[in-house]
């Protein structure tokens, strides 16, 4: 087996679709994504904590930081997936986890990737694809802060949690059927 050629360019996506695990998982199998990293963004508080995040009183969405190779997987290709795996219609939750850390949010790190996203919203919008309006937040770049190391590559690590069986599996499942 030979190792693929570094790509010549990377980029760095930050999303938050509710449980920072589903989206990691998903993320993991999608080709041009380099690496996957579960973390904190959007809040006022240097270096939060889980669980300073789970009280919903740092302001913090748990997200996932996203390196890939734009020449294999474009931004609007990542946003295809990301809109794909969670529900952009519900404020501040995403099943049974409720929150403004579990809410849908799009960190543009540049100004192209926050035009895009404005304009796939608006796009998904017009194409009514979901029952209601699409309320993912689109800002601009937060300072990013990598989640405790228990929680990377969370799924793969326990595939028989509670959480991981009927939460995350589900999702990872549909993703591969729907975008193998």
């Amino acid at each position: 087996m030979t190792d693929a050629p570094a790509p010549s360019r990377t980029e760095v996506a930050v999303l938050g679709g509710g449980c920072f695990w589903c989206l990691d998982a998903v993320f993991r199998d999608l080709a041009g994504v380099l690496a996957v990293e579960s973390g904190y963004a959007g809040g006022e508080r240097p270096n939060p904590s889980y669980e300073a995040v789970c009280t919903g009183a740092t302001g913090h969405a748990e997200v996932v930081r996203i390196t890939f190779d734009p020449d294999v997987l474009s931004f609007r290709d990542l946003l295809a997936v990301f809109f794909a795996i969670h529900d952009p219609t519900t404020k501040d939750r995403q099943g049974n986890d409720v929150g403004t850390q579990y809410r849908s949010v799009i960190f543009a790190q540049t100004a192209e990737q926050k035009a895009i996203a404005q304009e796939v919203v608006r796009t998904l919008d017009a194409e009514r694809l979901f029952d209601q309006p699409i309320v993912t937040e689109i800002a601009d770049a937060a300072p990013y802060y990598s989640a405790e190391r228990y929680h990377q590559d969370y799924f793969t690590h326990n595939p028989n949690q509670p959480y991981c069986m009927f939460v995350v599996s589900p999702k990872v499942a549909k993703f591969r059927k729907q975008f193998a």
